[in-house]
């Protein structure tokens, strides 16, 4: 009896659907691609690319979003006014996305199309650091005039929503000349000596 010679199978081929990932389409669609180019070059159908976006947790633009990003001057006008927020404000990405009405990628992108170039994360503290203790100082010195214009500190503490604490350290900040404290209480009588 003679063994037959049996031919192995081919080895599974993926389809081409499934070599087009989801993160693959998403940077395409967040590069400005529309959900027809992407089926059209990707030959997957239209719901297929849709459904792939979703599951990479891609943030969908309206059509009108779509338009402004393809728009050439439409386009420039939105990188200028980011790059503006960015450099002149301090803006961090994520702040630019949701001005621009775009996603942190495309934001990041315009940014750079504009000229910009992205910080790191530790220059972006540091410009907000800076910002924070400039508003302080200017806080500080208001609350100084007012106090020396005769404003108490509950009085400043209430009208700023900052404890009495926090107001004393504004105003020691701003090196106001302290008025002595007044005992607002009931005079005490004095003690006889025995």
């Amino acid at each position: 009896m003679g063994v037959r010679s049996v031919n192995p199978p081919p080895p599974p081929t993926a389809d081409h659907d499934d070599q087009v990932t989801a993160a693959a389409l998403r940077e395409q669609y967040e590069s400005g691609s529309t959900v027809d180019q992407l089926a059209a070059s990707s030959g997957l159908s239209y719901g297929t690319v849709l459904n792939r976006l979703h599951e990479a947790g891609t943030e969908m633009r309206t059509s009108w979003q779509t338009r402004r990003l393809r728009d050439g001057q439409a386009r420039r006008n939105l990188a200028a006014r980011l790059r503006r927020l960015y450099e002149q404000q301090g803006a961090t990405l994520a702040e630019l996305a949701v001005a621009g009405s775009v996603t942190r990628r495309a934001a990041r992108r315009l940014l750079i199309e504009a000229g910009g170039t992205p910080r790191t994360t530790q220059q972006t503290l540091r410009i907000r650091s800076a910002a924070d203790a400039a508003r302080r100082t200017k806080l500080a010195e208001s609350l100084r005039a007012r106090y020396e214009a005769g404003a108490t500190v509950p009085d400043l503490a209430g009208e700023c929503n900052y404890s009495v604490g926090t107001v004393y350290r504004l105003l020691h900040q701003a090196g106001t000349h302290m008025r002595p404290k007044h005992n607002h209480g009931p005079a005490r009588t004095p003690r006889k000596r025995s």
